[in-house]
């Protein structure tokens, strides 16, 4: 960790040589670049990543985590092996009063379940969906708990567009290495940062990452806009239903324009 906050330091050194500075309040973690604000000239062409839905009134754009995934599975394959013995133990000689078997069982059990239910139900691709009719951008989130046995639920945050701001992360030294596009939401008229969510997971080209919000900001200002994605197959995801599931007056809304009648 020491060497990659000295990796930070260095450029946010070179870039204050430069005269460059970040100007939102506070500034995202590894920042490298503030991004043309949405009624400024986007110096690249709009293109999709990747892309659930697009059409008139709104459009979907999922957020692959595009590391750690394999992982987390043969970490839930590792942690089988001594359930597996615990088992085999009880049901030999029955169960233990070793307080140090016993500790060690129940955090065999719990990291387990932590893993398998991280795998089988936090959605990898959580969505994006930006309303052109409204305005408003609907973020999926997913709330999980270091206790498998809580439950675990998506959290849906809604922001006005004309909040939101976006800041290039290099990921420089990390095992997804490449850029990242977060949205910082800040106070209405000031660059005050109140929230963040990420607008894409690490991409290899940084032209990608450009193109990317340069369609975002087309898009919701109702400027032609490419629709066919530069990806269009779906990493694995492993899981045997579907993880996203919008609330029903939440779906309704970000889907429909203001004068639309619920059916």
């Amino acid at each position: 960790m020491g060497k990659l906050k000295r990796r930070s330091k260095k450029i946010a050194e070179r870039e204050a040589a430069r005269g460059i500075h970040p100007r939102l309040t506070p500034p995202v973690d590894n920042w490298d670049e503030d991004l043309p604000d949405k009624a400024e000239e986007q110096h690249y062409p709009p293109q999709l990543i990747r892309v659930n839905a697009i059409n008139d009134v709104w459009m979907e754009i999922p957020r692959y985590v595009n590391y750690g995934w394999g992982g987390i599975w043969f970490v839930v394959i590792i942690f089988l092996i001594p359930l597996y013995i615990i088992i085999q133990s009880i049901y030999k000689v029955g169960i233990s009063s070793d307080l140090i078997f016993n500790g060690l069982t129940v955090l065999s059990i719990i990291f387990f379940l932590f893993f398998f239910k991280k795998v089988l139900f936090e959605p990898r691709g959580a969505p994006v969906r930006f309303n052109r009719k409204r305005q408003k951008v609907y973020v999926y989130e997913y709330q999980r708990s270091i206790w498998p046995w809580k439950r675990w639920h998506p959290v849906i945050k809604v922001f006005d567009w004309a909040d939101i701001h976006a800041e290039r992360v290099l990921m420089a030294g990390h095992a997804d290495w490449g850029h990242r596009i977060y949205c910082a939401v800040c106070k209405p008229g000031t660059v005050e940062v109140m929230d963040r969510f990420i607008l894409t997971w690490t991409v290899g080209s940084v032209f990608d990452a450009y193109g990317l919000w340069s369609h975002c900001c087309h898009y919701m200002q109702a400027k032609p806009v490419p629709t066919a994605p530069l990806l269009t197959k779906a990493p694995a995801s492993w899981t045997p239903f579907n993880t996203v599931r919008w609330p029903a007056d939440i779906d309704r809304e970000s889907t429909t324009a203001p004068d639309s009648q619920p059916t």
